[in-house]
């Protein structure tokens, strides 16, 4: 499913430029995309939607400037992990996402359905998220998201 929205993204410069799903499918089909995979990915993007119209609909008054603190269930943390829950903290102060984004991004990452969310996979959904509302991070938090956390080398901090 992720193969798929990382091609949607790097392919489609906005989602209303993405065809109708028939000729969607087709598009990625003709790929080499699974049709589980398609399917998976497009009720994904469906259901990332229908959350952003929800939390946009139900919490009208949480903007960028909310300077609440997010505590995070025991479910949440078993999915996520400490890793990208800092991640996300790191986005949110760099303000790159405000406290609504990243409600959307938690919840997007839950319904994976995977037993715990891989970093690199919580960037695909950053980035959807942003891509999914037309919000384009800049270059450098734009390479932090593509950046390989395979690298053997550490990251110097100061």
């Amino acid at each position: 499913m992720f193969d798929v929205l990382v091609y949607l993204y790097e392919t489609y410069y906005r989602p209303e430029a993405c065809p109708d799903s028939e000729a969607l499918v087709k598009k990625l089909s003709a790929v080499g995309f699974e049709a589980e995979e398609i399917s998976k990915a497009l009720g994904w993007l469906t259901d990332l939607a229908e959350a952003t119209s929800e939390y946009s609909n139900r919490y009208p008054q949480q903007t960028a400037f909310s300077f609440g603190m997010r505590f995070y269930a025991p479910q949440e943390m078993e999915v996520l992990g400490t890793e990208t829950v800092g991640f996300l903290q790191f986005l949110e102060s760099a303000k790159v996402i405000d406290p609504m984004q990243r409600e959307i991004i938690i919840e997007r990452a839950l319904a994976a359905s995977d037993p715990q969310v891989s970093l690199d996979k919580i960037k695909v959904i950053v980035l959807m998220v942003l891509w999914s509302q037309g919000k384009e991070p800049d270059a450098l938090i734009f390479d932090e998201l593509f950046s390989d956390d395979e690298d053997t080398e550490p990251r110097l901090l100061h």
